[in-house]
């Protein structure tokens, strides 16, 4: 979602403008990848846990990175080529994959609220940003298909 409103958000400013839109990006991205980067280095986090939160929160790290790069790219580049719409879309199918995934660690994973704290609660965090960002692009999906289906009278 980050990617999305990025792009959208960047179509307001002018062409010669767009590079100082970096900053807003830059803030954002920290705002992101801070919380998780203080979370894997907690001590706390290297604690047992049955479910494997540690490994989601570098996937997790990682499709951060990702989407940051594409932010970058879709605000500095117009128009954006479609090979880049592409691979954002193959990149939103492997977020959705990560995000279904989180979501069944972070269920399943209750008793390591007690033994990794920290570790849990950002999952849990990312499982609802997760369920947040799925039922955005859902509802714009649907409201994408009711205006290109033709309307038969």
């Amino acid at each position: 979602m980050f990617i999305f409103m990025a792009y959208h958000s960047s179509r307001w400013i002018p062409r010669h403008q767009r590079l100082k839109f970096q900053i807003v990006n830059a803030v954002f991205t920290a705002l992101v990848l801070v919380p998780q980067f203080y979370v894997m280095g907690r001590p706390t986090s290297s604690r047992y846990c049955r479910q494997p939160l540690l490994n989601n929160l570098s996937a997790s790290i990682a499709l951060s990175f990702i989407a940051s790069g594409f932010a970058v790219i879709f605000t500095l580049i117009d128009p954006v080529p479609q090979g880049m719409w592409a691979s954002y879309h193959v990149f939103g199918l492997l977020s959705f994959g990560h995000g279904v995934c989180t979501a069944i660690l972070t269920l399943t994973a209750a008793a390591c609220a007690k033994t990794t704290p920290e570790l849990y609660y950002m999952s849990l965090i990312l499982t609802v940003a997760s369920i947040f960002s799925t039922g955005f692009f859902m509802v714009r999906g649907g409201l994408w298909l009711t205006n290109r289906l033709p309307v038969t009278e």
